[in-house]
């Protein structure tokens, strides 16, 4: 039986399967980025749900296992020499996870590669514009009078989408037929972007055929469908 009485986030959210990977998270976009890859993965896991809406991120517990106080985050009771991991940061995490089994990442050094410049594509670039637009256009930021934020972030959102239509035609996934950590995170965000953001018509989303087909078959997977709910909010 692992040991986490190490971890303080454990007192607030105790781990009844402490064996298990531990995910504190939610279903946001960088969220069910871990949950979606557990899922493909088949990896046991325990899921804790941490109420963003009511702060819970930024709670003394959490924060002793992200300083960032940003969800996801995990406890790998099994890490690198068999010693309890913790880990902050949803690419890093889906970077760790594939490596740990060998899945969900090419084996070829150069391919590898070119799969870890992609998701840096979507940490740098499609997450935080993203992000930006659904608050300019759904969220606070729509009362502000002068909407040249709101621009800002919509040209720059399609644009990204075009980088990423580019990138798709001709290929299942982002990595050709191989189906990647790349394409798992950002499959979510694409999701909110024309889902929860409401923002389809906004950046012309329908002009980019290449990535409506390959979200399509995102989601698909019945571990994209799973994942995309976990942890359930209360």
């Amino acid at each position: 039986m692992a040991d986490l009485s190490a971890f303080p986030i454990t007192t607030r959210w105790p781990a009844q399967h402490p064996d298990r990977i531990q995910l504190y998270s939610a279903p946001t976009p960088n969220g069910v980025k871990v949950s979606i890859a557990l899922e493909e993965l088949g990896l046991p896991y325990e899921p804790h749900y941490i109420d963003i809406g009511k702060d819970e991120s930024w709670t003394p517990e959490f924060l002793s296992l992200n300083p960032n106080g940003k969800i996801p985050s995990i406890i790998d009771p099994k890490g690198p020499d068999g010693e309890p991991l913790a880990l902050f940061e949803s690419g890093a995490i889906l970077l760790y996870l594939a490596e740990k089994t060998g899945k969900l990442i090419p084996a070829d050094p150069a391919r590898r590669y070119e799969t870890i410049q992609w998701v840096f594509f979507q940490m740098a670039g499609i997450g935080p514009m993203f992000g930006q637009l659904g608050f300019f256009h759904k969220f606070a930021g729509r009362e502000i009078a002068d909407k040249r934020p709101l621009e800002r972030y919509r040209v720059e959102s399609r644009r990204l989408i075009g980088v990423l239509d580019g990138r798709l035609k001709d290929r299942k996934w982002i990595m050709g037929n191989d189906y990647t950590i790349a394409d798992i995170s950002m499959l979510g965000w694409v999701r909110n972007l024309i889902g929860f953001y409401e923002a389809r018509e906004l950046v012309g989303f329908d002009d980019f055929p290449a990535v409506a087909a390959w979200l399509e078959r995102g989601l698909a997977r019945p571990a994209v469908q799973a994942g995309l709910e976990i942890p359930k909010r209360p």
